[in-house]
Formats: C-alpha cells, sequence, structure tokens
C-alpha cells in the first residue's frame, strides 16, 4: 500500500472543483494507494516518476516513489491546462 501526499498546489486545485466534480477525483486519487498505475495511466515524457491519470477531462498529474511507496499529488487540473508548470 502507497502513502498518499497532496502537495499545495494540488490542494488548491481541488478546493477550485465543484463538488459534482471534486468526489469522483477524490475516489480515483485514493484507489492509487493501492494501485499506482492503473489501466490507463500514462507516463509523462520527459520525466522520470511523473504519471498522470485521466478523469474525464480533468488529469491528475502525480509522481511515484517506489522506495518510500509514496504517491505524490502535483496537479488536479483541465486538460487544457494540466501540462503548464
Amino acid at each position: 500500500m502507497y502513502e498518499i501526499y497532496l502537495e499545495t498546489r494540488a490542494e488548491r486545485d481541488l478546493k477550485k472543483l465543484e463538488p459534482s466534480l471534486f468526489n469522483p477525483i477524490i475516489t480515483q486519487i485514493k484507489k492509487l494507494s493501492h494501485e499506482p498505475r492503473p489501466n490507463g495511466c500514462r507516463k509523462i515524457t520527459g520525466s522520470k516518476n511523473d504519471w498522470r491519470i485521466r478523469i474525464g477531462n480533468y488529469r491528475v498529474i502525480y509522481e511515484i516513489d517506489e522506495t518510500a511507496r509514496q504517491v505524490k499529488i502535483m496537479r488536479v487540473k483541465h486538460r487544457r491546462e494540466a501540462y503548464r508548470f
């Protein structure tokens, strides 16, 4: 089992979401503790440990640390804005 950590930016992203979007996204984030690479996840090109999952039009960008067994959620954004850091 992996521990889930939210970066400050991800917390702010989640607070801005409507309740109808918030609940499905939080459900998928919680599932990452059991399976950090679920079906449909993709590794972000050009990075070592960054991954993303799709939830409708939203993307959850996260990093997996295998040695510490941690998943760090970095961003939760609409697909148009998700890859701008």
